[in-house]
């Protein structure tokens, strides 16, 4: 029988940031119109999706075969410590969990076409590596991960609470988006030799190891970037780079050549800047609002 401790490490707690991130960005960016209720409900979505989509993986990925040798976190279905219907219906459950507290959201804000978005948001979190044609061994994870952890999640939460964006909202979300990509190219990377032996085409796979490191760099280098582009508006938000030293052991772990095992304190440290990167820039939104500066 499947322990409680078993089924919460299935659900990867580690990853959570990921979804934390830019709904705390998307309600900094809401300011003084801010909903409670609707930040919460965004909350609820992007961490139901986000557990949904690992207990997918582990579900798909585990009935495919390409977890058997696999290093990292537990795999509930590949090390036979959970049948393959109840992780999936614990994906299932949490995609429910997800579109129930959307539909809520939906009904508050009276933006009845954003169901659509949360019918995408589900779609993708299944088809990574579920369906016939997992977009995610097609080396498109990327992407769709930058979209639905990034852009999607930013725009919506501050979307549901003001009904606006803006070109601020844009370029916060391309910053979110860039270091949850960061999170699955590290991710990718460790898997290289076994994802290539299954036959999965990860993106880290169609690049090969060293270009997938650079790649890495560049998402970290956006990132900040974007910090930068945004201060045009004002130079408050520079306080988002004092995430920047948590970018440094990351950056460190993937440049020095880590592999295997050696790139898991890569994937901890890069999830850790991912939410030190929301709070820093959230308290730059938020300063002159609070102090009326």
């Amino acid at each position: 029988m499947t322990s409680t401790a078993q089924w919460i490490a299935g659900a990867r707690p580690k990853t959570l940031p990921a979804a934390i991130a830019p709904v705390l960005v998307g309600t900094a960016l809401a300011g003084a119109n801010w909903v409670p209720l609707r930040a919460l409900l965004a909350l609820i979505v992007a961490l139901s999706l986000q557990v949904g989509v690992n207990y997918a993986n582990d579900y798909s990925d585990g009935i495919r075969g390409t977890d058997e040798a696999r290093v990292g976190p537990v795999r509930l279905v590949g090390q036979g410590l959970a049948p393959a219907h109840r992780v999936r219906a614990a994906a299932f459950m949490s995609f429910g969990v997800a579109a129930l507290a959307g539909l809520v959201l939906v009904a508050l804000s009276g933006y009845w076409w954003l169901l659509f978005v949360g019918a995408a948001s589900i779609a993708a979190a299944w088809l990574y590596t579920g369906g016939p044609r997992p977009y995610g061994y097609a080396g498109l994870g990327e992407v769709f991960v930058f979209i639905f952890f990034g852009v999607v999640p930013v725009l919506g939460t501050l979307y549901v609470q003001t009904g606006m964006v803006d070109v601020k909202a844009v370029l916060a979300s391309i910053g979110v988006g860039s270091l949850a990509c960061a999170i699955l190219v590290t991710n990718n990377l460790r898997d290289i030799p076994t994802d290539r032996e299954a036959g999965k085409r990860t993106l880290a796979v169609r690049l090969g190891d060293r270009r997938t490191r650079g790649l890495f760099g560049v998402l970290i280098i956006v990132a900040f970037a974007v910090v930068l582009a945004m201060a045009i508006g004002g130079a408050w938000v520079l306080l988002g780079l004092l995430a920047a030293p948590w970018a440094i052991r990351p950056v460190r772990v993937v440049a020095g050549g880590a592999s295997g095992p050696g790139l898991i304190p890569a994937l901890v440290s890069t999830g850790n800047l991912v939410i030190a990167y929301a709070v820093a820039l959230s308290v730059g939104l938020l300063v002159p609002i609070i102090f009326g500066l």
